[in-house]
């Protein structure tokens, strides 16, 4: 029998394949050498009787350090001045760990507030509505 298989990998545009194969195969992305960004993966496979199928995987690469933006989201309508939070942070040291605190600082969620505002509150309630000093008599 002619096996005459084979799956060619394509990144992005490129015209030619940076791997070729016979299925099935497996094999290691290094992401390390393609830039930062969005990218396509697109998969030609090949029968034996030489008919064709594609298959694009769409991915992204972040191998830099992460950035992490507070103050201004994507499609906000601003105006005045915008207090804007910028902090970027990776792993460029695989050796050392140290605690620092928190990589971005953020105010406490309202729903934290909300709770815990209703928590105290309802304490007190019930402090107040139960509290009664002879029930808590001395036995000596």
């Amino acid at each position: 029998m002619n096996d005459n298989r084979k799956i060619r990998v394509f990144l992005d545009e490129d015209p030619v394949p940076f791997a070729e194969f016979s299925p099935p195969v497996k094999f290691v992305l290094d992401t390390t050498k393609i830039p930062d960004g969005k990218h396509q993966l697109r998969i030609v496979a090949q029968s034996t009787t030489g008919k064709e199928g594609v298959k694009t995987v769409p991915f992204e690469v972040r191998n830099g350090p992460s950035i992490s933006v507070v103050g201004l989201q994507e499609g906000d309508v601003v105006t005045d001045q915008v207090p804007v939070t910028i902090n970027s942070y990776g792993s460029e040291r695989n050796d050392f760990f140290l605690i620092r605190g928190s990589e971005t600082p953020k105010g406490i969620p309202a729903w934290v507030w909300a709770t815990l505002i209703s928590f105290v509150g309802f304490a007190l309630f019930y402090f107040i509505m139960y509290w009664n000093p002879d029930h808590y008599q001395s036995f000596f």
